[in-house]
């Protein structure tokens, strides 16, 4: 528990206190945001502040989990490493295409064939990896099941471990290609992305606790309702770490924002959320537990396919949040209800995880 503790506090006090450093270093060089011209209207002050505030949330983390690690004398596991790897990996692309935008001053960054390429290259080291090193129970930190409140009997490796290797790769880069638009299309409004990740990692927090309290590897005589996850303990750590880096990023980044995250903070996110959901064994599970960011990619999926067959728009704009500030919202009241939802979602998620353990 201390461990996760010094996670936390750590990357929440590297956060609040490196943000303003950092955006002092963004103001000087003049990298600002590029504002689209289809967006709300109330958008365009927001052109010149300052972007690529994911480096703060990836080092924070980072410095976190290297603490925790340093105080409580634990060494890295191989599950927390594959979703660190994970989670900076998808960020060097993110802040490539950031950099590109602001180089450029243009709304677009990377072609679509550079960050497909980008996302594939760590996407697929990751998912490799993540079926080797097994440890002395000859646990891999993933599987090649699919994955609900825990592993199903749904085995990608059901034609051999040839086959099985290729569909998890497949399987895996889907949910880390979703996750990371998701968040990504979540981050339009100041403080939005941020709120709503700090909760769902917060969630991941308690799942992977009581997985720690629920370890096969830990119980002296382990019944059937224990968790085979190769390191519990390590994932709350990380989940810890990025949740506390959020929180002091959150104190710069809400309304009116002084920085803004990026691609650099969206697909570090959403990678590390599917990363974590992946070695946690949650893989269906997540998308309760991050709802809201399945619903705001939904609402992007309804106006674009529903335009295709019909050439008319479901919503005035989308995402979702767009919709309701063409309404006559204000932002501040969007973003505060949806954490309040994105709450909910965590809350309902972590505890059908909870009563599926209780019930069996």
């Amino acid at each position: 528990m201390i461990a996760i503790l010094v996670a936390a506090a750590v990357g929440l006090l590297v956060a609040l206190l490196g943000t303003p450093l950092f955006i002092r270093f963004l103001v000087h060089r003049n990298y600002g945001q590029f504002v689209r011209q289809d967006g709300p209207t109330a958008h365009f002050t927001k052109r010149g502040t300052p972007t690529m505030g994911g480096v703060v949330i990836i080092g924070a983390t980072l410095v976190g989990w290297i603490a925790s690690a340093i105080v409580t004398q634990r060494v890295p596991s191989v599950s927390a490493v594959l979703v660190l790897f994970l989670m900076t990996g998808l960020g060097v692309v993110g802040f490539l295409d950031d950099f590109t935008k602001i180089r450029k001053q243009r709304s677009l960054g990377l072609s679509a064939r550079g960050k497909i390429i980008g996302q594939g290259v760590v996407g697929i080291t990751f998912a490799v990896l993540a079926l080797q090193f097994p440890n002395e129970n000859f646990r891999t930190p993933a599987s090649t099941r699919i994955s609900f409140l825990r592993d199903t009997n749904l085995d990608l490796a059901f034609a051999g471990a040839t086959i099985g290797l290729v569909l998890f790769v497949v399987w895996a880069n889907f949910l880390i290609t979703a996750w990371s638009n998701a968040v990504n299309l979540t981050d339009g409004l100041d403080g939005l992305a941020t709120g709503v990740s700090l909760m769902v990692f917060g969630g991941y927090v308690l799942i992977n606790l009581w997985q720690l309290n629920q370890w096969c590897q830990r119980l002296s005589s382990a019944g059937p309702r224990c968790y085979e996850v190769r390191d519990p303990q390590d994932l709350a750590i990380v989940a810890a770490a990025i949740a506390g880096a959020c929180v002091g990023f959150l104190w710069w980044n809400a309304s009116p924002a002084k920085i803004f995250m990026g691609d650099t903070g969206s697909l570090a996110l959403g990678g590390a959320l599917a990363g974590i959901s992946i070695l946690s064994r949650t893989e269906i599970l997540a998308a309760i537990v991050g709802g809201l960011f399945v619903i705001i990619v939904m609402s992007d999926v309804i106006q674009i396919g529903f335009f295709k067959m019909t050439g008319r728009r479901v919503f005035k704009m989308a995402p979702l949040h767009h919709h309701f500030e063409l309404s006559g919202w204000g932002e501040v009241t969007i973003v505060i209800r949806f954490w309040l939802i994105a709450g909910m979602f965590a809350a309902v998620g972590t505890g059908l995880f909870y009563a599926e353990w209780v019930v069996g």
